[in-house]
């Protein structure tokens, strides 16, 4: 018989970090614990990292929702990814403790020669939305630490100011040496999107993530067929579980790139269907963290491997906080590593 439990635990950001729909400063993550009553030395442990003001599941009675799960685990043991759709944190918490606890409760839900130290995974720089001079030290640091892509957040200084940045970037690294990706997060009108777009591929950038709000079909079908630059589809894919929903939005608008995040995607589970969606569409993917502790990260990160990719993914975000778990996930340069010989163990 298995047993289960959940503990609340508030993350604290290093410092106040911005988007275009505002400042962070915390962030809210319970950790679900998953035992057999068979072998109780063993704990599967996971993250339900409800995301609030963005995922799908941010509703009044998520703990309520989350406790109800736990103390019914063995009903729900067998069908939760069908039951919970609506609750995408919880499935991706749940899949994560019950391959923990499959593979003897070490962290390793997604055991690969990453978990045993032999692997990598390249990840991106992420750049967040400050003055111009403190975004300036982010790329430096970047780049002196070896990063050869970086993703830069847009959309909460002036645009003007935000390409200048961009353009001198673009000076001192070509697009060979360097390569550049922008997140707006939804940050530009549809009436704007467009000109801004042009002004952008001037740069040579990559990518941009969700220019316009996401519920846009139209405009953002538009767009991608449009578009001077690579498009890539974020907040679009949040509260659409649906498989045939999944595949008409890809159908509808057809955007060059998904940017997958398992914790508001429904689990594992929830993002794989859209890879699976994706390839037969020829739509390119690649897969961020959506900012979990270290324990839904290494997860994440577990299961990126396995996936044998090879461009840069966003999992740079173990360094946000004050209080993270410290973990077997270190960064050498640009590339993300696993020590089999550390733990897990809480910060002071």
């Amino acid at each position: 018989m298995l047993h289960s439990s959940y503990s609340k635990y508030i993350l604290d950001f290093n410092k106040p970090s911005w988007t275009s729909r505002g400042v962070l400063i915390q962030k809210e993550t319970y950790f679900i614990r998953v035992v057999d009553a068979a072998k109780p030395f063993l704990v599967g442990i996971g993250e339900c990292s409800v995301f609030r003001g963005l995922g799908a599941d941010d509703v009044p009675d998520y703990e309520k929702k989350l406790a109800e799960v736990c103390w019914n685990i063995e009903e729900y043991k067998d069908c939760y990814k069908e039951k919970l759709k609506e609750y995408p944190s919880i499935i991706f918490g749940l899949e994560t403790a019950f391959a923990d606890l499959e593979n003897e409760a070490k962290m390793t839900p997604f055991p690969s020669d990453f978990t045993e130290g032999k692997g990598f995974i390249k990840i991106n720089g992420l750049i967040w939305m400050d003055s111009q001079e403190e975004m300036k030290k982010q790329i430096d640091a970047k780049i002196d630490a070896g990063f050869s892509c970086v993703k830069m957040k847009i959309g909460a200084l002036d645009f003007d100011s935000e390409v200048e940045l961009l353009r001198s970037l673009r000076k001192r690294y070509s697009k060979e040496k360097l390569q550049l990706r922008v997140d707006a997060n939804g940050a530009f009108s549809v009436d704007e999107a467009m000109s801004k777009l042009e002004t952008l591929s001037k740069l040579d950038i990559h990518s941009i993530e969700q220019p316009i709000k996401a519920g846009q079909r139209a405009a953002m079908a538009d767009l991608c067929k449009n578009t001077p630059l690579s498009i890539a589809l974020d907040e679009e894919l949040i509260g659409i579980f649906d498989k045939k929903d999944k595949q008409s939005l890809l159908e509808e608008i057809k955007p060059q790139y998904l940017v997958l995040k398992p914790s508001l995607h429904g689990g594992f589970c929830g993002a794989d269907e859209w890879i699976e969606l994706a390839e037969k569409q020829h739509i390119g993917w690649w897969i961020t963290s959506a900012l979990e502790s270290n324990v839904g990260l290494n997860a994440i990160a577990q299961w990126t491997f396995k996936k044998g990719v090879t461009m840069a993914q966003g999992l740079g975000t173990g360094s946000l906080y004050t209080n993270n778990l410290q973990s077997p996930l270190f960064l050498e340069g640009e590339n993300l590593k696993f020590d089999p010989t550390k733990g897990y163990s809480f910060a002071d």
